[in-house]
């Protein structure tokens, strides 16, 4: 069963956001880093940020979730405020 790690940020701004999208495009993911489907949602008004990370199995989440929490926080979109782990019940693409 797939499992997403999702991650809200505050104090996001729109600069910000725009060029950890350009950092994200142009690098590579972590070494070890499993592969995964990364969703950036974000509310420029509220400076408000949530990151889901989509992991096929368990093994790859925990991988995944120790390599993003080894990284510093200057790496990050803004201030982390909470991590949940959420079993993917549904998925699709139209």
């Amino acid at each position: 069963m797939a499992l997403a790690r999702v991650v809200t940020f505050d104090g996001v701004s729109k600069d910000r956001m725009d060029e950890m999208g350009r950092e994200m495009q142009e690098s590579q993911p972590p070494e070890g880093f499993p592969p995964a489907e990364i969703i950036a949602l974000h509310d420029a008004d509220a400076q408000k940020s949530v990151v889901v990370i989509v992991f096929d199995n368990e093994d790859d989440y925990r991988k995944g979730d120790e390599i993003l929490n080894a990284m510093p926080t200057g790496d990050t979109p803004g201030q982390r405020t909470s991590v949940t782990k959420y079993d993917v019940a549904v998925r699709m693409k139209s």
